[in-house]
Parts: structure tokens; C-alpha cells; sequence
């Protein structure tokens, strides 16, 4: 849709819309003064933070025609090495088994980066969200990744759809299209059945992205056909009307032969977000996981994960959710030894303590505010300074203080912070049963330990 441009210093992009008409186009306009001001959330509150996540329009040109100026991509979204040395990093070249496979190794990233890559994306799509705003074109080619960190940026903001002023521009890109805007397609623009990109629709898409950084495959691309008059029919009932999740629990009609680590592998956070996105969400928009319940669920779910020992594991980690299966899912090994979890709980009621997470621990794992805390939650604005880490000493498991002021012993005694930088506080002995509080603050939680062997 545009001609793009450097600027002399090539730190930022000039945009022109191909359209010769979008100059005279109100609507363009008044959408791009929107998208740069009441609506930018680069300027507004955590804006430092949300500049990494978007690559978001500076400024509006006017001549010789209409466009826009933004930043130039940060250099990680290129590639450093091989054939594609120079070309950006789209999601494109690592969700498709294929193109990754002819990726450099050193340009693949491990698992865990991915991870990271899907909580960004998450938080980058809730902040949209709040803000009233559709992104209307989320996919692979929209969002730059950089899996050697786990980073990435949502761009081509300039069409973002705003709820009642400016419909959207594109349907989306093929595979990421939502069932209902595919299956509407043949109606009139101004039908009232006509489905049109909408926070909704970029549920279905960021549900597919997330599914594929961290199985590799896409989630309705699966054996089953139907019968169709030309290839665009075919893909519009494989991806719109007929759209079938390839794990469907019931349905297995369109499950590949070659289906190895299950999307259950992924914990019950995950699992159960994935079975509303792709299964009651399908084609029930309205019941498709917000944007904010994903950024919780994959939280959660970093809490679950444990470093892999075994040096031949594809991913190197293993989400820990069932300690009566502690087998890998990727490679099949099982962890030696014992193993603390700290059950967190919290007071909804006083005296009644909820479950409320569960912490699996591994030597040198950092605890943050937001594990001892109920009310602090690991977002944009956490305080990232590290409270206590647990170890491994001389054959046992301790946790030990940093900056929790109040953390209390099973037996009720306080437990000394560092008592300078650097230095290690007091520390608590894991030990199956044992019960402790993290801070007797408000809000503060209490852990139970359960040692898993």
C-alpha cells in the first residue's frame, strides 16, 4: 500500500500511500492524527516501554503527497548472517518448519526466546486493545521477531482500525484471517452481516502466532479438504466456515499423521486458552481468550518452566506442570533428583489462604515482587528488582533473601534481607510441607513447599 523511503541519516522511513486519492481522503487523515496523539501509547504513561514494542508514526507528510515518517527498525530485526543477511526479520521466516530449517543456526533462537516473544506480543495487543483500538492486520508479516533475544515490534500501525470512526482497510493476510471475515467475504461491504476486522478478529490471529512460536505449525493448516471450484474457495472453507482446530479433542479429521508434542504440553494455562481460541472461539468470536488473559496465562506459565539437563533437547526447557509426569515433552528425559515447588497462596479472606500460583524451582531462580505479592502483577510497570533466588548447597535447597523485609520462617521468625548490596540475607531450607510467608505486608503471600522427587 506504500512507497517507502530512508531519510538521508536512515533513522527513520518516509511513507507515501501508493493511493493517489488518500490525499484527499478525510477519513486517512484524521486517522493518522488520531493514531500519532490520543491514541499513541509511546507518549502516553510507560512510553519508553511501548517505543519497543511498536514501531509507531512520528509524523504526518503532506507533500508532495500523503504519507507518514516513522522510526527505522532496530538493527536485531535483520538478519546478521547467511543468504537473507540485510532482510527483515517477518515471523514469516520462523513459523514455517521449511523456511526455518534454512535459517543460520545462530539465527534461530532457542525456545525460551520464543516464549519471551509470545509474552511481548500479548502485552503489546492488550495495550492496543485498551486503548480502543484493532490492529485489523495482525500476522507474520506484521510482526518483526528477533528470536536470538526474544524480542519483538508490531508495525504497519498506520491502519489500525478505531472502533466507530475508522474501519479498516485490509481484510488481513492469509492464515491469520478470522473464520467469520472469511466467510462474509461475499457480501456487500455494507451488509450488516458482513463481518470487518475488530479486536476480535486480532484475537483469532495473535491465538495463531502464539500457537505457532511455540509448536512450530499452524493450527488449521491440517489434512482435511473439501470440494471446492478454484483454490481461493478451498481455502476460504478450510480457514472461514469449515475451519477445524487440528487438535480438536473430538474431531480428529483434520489431525496430521505426524503430530508429535500435543498444545496440552504447554501446561493448563495455555491449554485452556488454546481450547477457547480454537475450539469454542472458533467460530464463536465472542468466546476467544482478551488479549490480557494470554499475557496472564503465559506468566503463569514462565513460573511452570525448568531447565532441560539433557544437552541433545530440542527446546532445553519443559514447562513442569504435573509432578506425577515429569518426563520432558520435547525430548523425554526426566529431571534427576528433588525438586522444591513453592505452592503461592493468597489471603482472599482472613485466615483462608487460595492457591493462586505455583513456582517450580531451579538453582540460581530469582523471585520478584510480583511472587510475593498478590496484588502486583509482572507487566509493564513491575518493579523488576530481585527479592530472593533459590539454590542448591551442599544438598540442599535454600531460598534466600535479598530485599524482602518481612519474609517469616515456617517457625515464625523473621528471615534478614541483605543487609548490603550484594550480599546474601538470611535463608530458609525447602522442605516438604513446610509453610512460609514472603512478607507479612498486605497482600503479601504465603508459600507451602512440595518436593517432588
Amino acid at each position: 500500500m506504500k512507497h517507502v523511503y530512508f531519510t538521508a541519516d536512515k533513522s527513520s522511513v518516509i511513507c507515501f500511500y501508493k493511493d493517489q486519492s488518500a490525499s484527499s481522503d478525510p477519513n486517512r487523515m484524521a486517522r493518522l492524527e488520531k493514531i500519532l496523539d490520543s491514541y499513541n501509547p509511546t507518549i502516553a504513561q510507560n512510553g519508553d516501554y511501548f517505543q519497543q514494542l511498536f514501531c509507531w508514526p512520528t509524523g504526518i507528510v503532506v507533500q508532495p503527497q500523503l504519507g507518514f515518517i516513522a522510526p527505522t527498525y532496530p538493527q536485531n530485526y535483520f538478519f546478521a548472517t547467511g543468504n537473507l543477511a540485510g532482510k527483515e526479520k517477518e515471523s514469516t521466516w520462523f513459523v514455517r518448519p521449511k523456511l526455518r530449517q534454512m535459517l543460520p543456526e545462530t539465527e534461530r533462537g532457542s525456545w525460551i526466546n520464543y516464549f519471551q516473544t509470545c509474552i511481548r506480543l500479548a502485552r503489546a495487543v492488550r495495550r492496543l486493545h485498551q486503548a480502543g483500538l484493532a490492529h485489523s492486520d495482525l500476522s507474520n508479516k506484521n510482526v518483526l521477531i528477533d528470536p536470538t533475544s526474544g524480542q519483538c515490534v508490531v508495525i504497519d500501525i498506520d491502519s489500525l482500525v478505531v472502533p466507530g470512526l475508522f474501519p479498516p482497510d485490509v481484510l488481513g493476510t492469509r492464515g491469520y484471517i478470522a473464520p467469520e471475515v472469511l466467510s462474509t467475504l461475499h457480501l456487500p461491504l455494507d451488509d450488516a452481516n458482513r463481518q470487518h476486522p475488530s479486536a476480535r478478529t486480532d484475537q483469532h490471529a495473535l491465538a495463531v502466532l502464539l500457537y505457532q512460536y511455540l509448536l512450530g505449525r499452524h493450527p488449521l493448516e491440517g489434512p482435511k479438504t473439501y470440494p471446492a471450484a478454484s483454490a481461493e474457495e478451498q481455502e476460504r472453507l478450510e480457514m472461514g466456515s469449515k475451519a477445524l482446530f487440528i487438535e480438536h479433542p473430538t474431531d480428529m479429521s483434520n489431525r496430521p499423521n505426524d503430530l508429535q508434542l500435543s498444545f496440552t504440553a504447554l501446561g493448563p494455562h495455555l491449554s485452556d486458552l488454546f481450547q477457547r481460541a480454537f475450539v469454542q472461539g472458533l467460530h464463536s468470536p465472542n468466546e476467544r481468550p482478551a488479549a490480557i488473559e494470554w499475557e496472564r496465562g503465559l506468566v503463569k506459565t514462565w513460573d511452570l518452566l525448568f531447565p532441560c539437563k539433557n544437552k541433545y533437547c530440542p527446546s532445553h526447557w519443559s514447562i513442569l506442570h504435573d509432578p506425577a509426569h515429569l518426563n520432558c515433552p520435547f525430548c523425554g528425559s526426566k529431571p534427576k533428583g528433588t525438586l522444591p515447588i513453592l505452592r503461592l497462596r493468597s489471603e482472599r479472606r482472613p485466615g483462608q489462604w487460595t492457591l493462586d500460583g505455583q513456582l517450580v524451582v531451579y538453582h540460581n531462580l530469582t523471585l520478584f515482587k510480583w511472587h510475593a505479592f498478590d496484588n502486583i502483577f509482572p507487566g509493564e510497570e513491575a518493579d523488576k528488582t530481585p527479592q530472593a533466588y533459590c539454590v542448591f548447597f551442599e544438598g540442599k535447597w535454600l531460598l534466600i533473601n535479598q530485599n524482602l523485609v518481612s519474609l517469616t520462617s515456617p517457625s515464625g521468625n523473621q528471615v534478614a534481607p541483605s543487609p548490603q548490596p550484594g550480599q546474601a540475607g538470611q535463608a530458609i531450607e525447602l522442605k516438604e510441607g513446610i509453610q512460609f510467608r514472603l512478607s507479612q505486608e498486605p497482600h503479601g503471600r504465603m508459600v507451602e513447599v512440595q518436593m517432588v522427587k
